[in-house]
């Protein structure tokens, strides 16, 4: 096990390995607001890469202070990210109750009037433990209305209002592909492609929701696209989309074909990062021409 290191001695192992930390004092405040091995993470593309292994020791230049501007610009993304995500999520919420509302109230509640994967091994039955406990933890004041009023049971349009992402994913995976096709058409998706980016944006919510790293990160799910020819804005937008810019034009291309606006934010902290000879902004997926390759990013 690693001994445990005091701020001073943290600061001394950093510049032993290459860093120029800066003014110490400064330096180890940040350190006792920020735990170093969160630290390290941003610090990771600074060092050395030898045979496609990255030493402990740093590039020559690196800077402490570059690795505190990356660390906040990480920050502003992430909040960022978090608030322009809410409106999607809202409006996948509508979206789905409203559709599952049409074929049944309490479509939800009953696999026969949902689709297929509803039907297969235990995913639904999970799933409804899941909804139940969540509907048995609410204090909301609808849900205590439908207690008093109905016996506890929401209707669909109530239910998706007690799902967090994820549960609402899944929900929408079991609806019939009437019910699917009608939310994604909305969105200028298919439904396979939605399934596939609600699943991504789960992850990169998460992510800022749980102070994880969304600079430099490559993703697990790279989302399925539309016909090159289907979408000019999105084409151009990126490239790389396990990256987390790629990501990003998720939630621009979302913004825009539900009409909930607030689609300036994210340009206006991509325009934020730093300027670090070492780290360009290539790191977080984005070409040079990000602001004028597609109108999603014109900001």
């Amino acid at each position: 096990m690693k001994e445990f290191l005091p701020y001073k001695d943290q600061l001394d192992l950093l510049v032993q390995r290459g860093m120029d930390v800066g003014d110490r004092e400064y330096a180890a405040d940040f350190l006792r607001r920020v735990n170093y091995y969160r630290l390290s993470g941003y610090w990771y593309p600074f060092r050395q890469l030898v045979n496609r292994t990255r030493t402990d020791d740093f590039y020559p230049g690196t800077r402490l202070d570059d690795v505190f501007a990356l660390y906040e610009f990480d920050g502003r993304l992430k909040a960022a990210t978090f608030s322009v995500l809410a409106p999607i999520e809202l409006a996948l919420r509508a979206l789905l109750g409203h559709e599952l509302g049409r074929i049944d109230p309490c479509a939800h509640l009953d696999p026969s009037l949902l689709g297929p994967t509803a039907r297969k091994g235990g995913a639904y039955a999970k799933w409804l433990r899941g909804y139940e406990s969540e509907l048995a933890r609410s204090r909301e004041d609808f849900v205590e209305h439908h207690r008093h009023r109905y016996g506890g049971r929401l209707p669909a349009w109530a239910a998706v209002e007690i799902l967090d992402w994820g549960s609402l994913t899944y929900l929408y995976g079991f609806a019939p592909r009437t019910v699917q096709d009608a939310v994604a058409n909305t969105c200028g998706l298919s439904a396979p492609q939605l399934t596939s980016w609600m699943k991504a944006l789960n992850l990169v919510r998460n992510t800022c929701a749980h102070h994880g790293r969304l600079f430099n990160r490559v993703h697990t799910i790279i989302p399925k696209l539309p016909p090159a020819d289907r979408h000019a804005d999105l084409n151009a937008a990126a490239s790389e989309w396990n990256r987390t810019f790629g990501q990003l034009t998720l939630i621009q291309f979302l913004l825009d074909r539900l009409e909930l606006g607030r689609m300036r934010l994210l340009p206006a902290v991509v325009k934020t990062f730093p300027s670090v000879t070492a780290v360009p902004l290539a790191h977080l997926g984005a070409s040079q021409d990000w602001e004028t390759a597609s109108r999603l990013w014109a900001g």
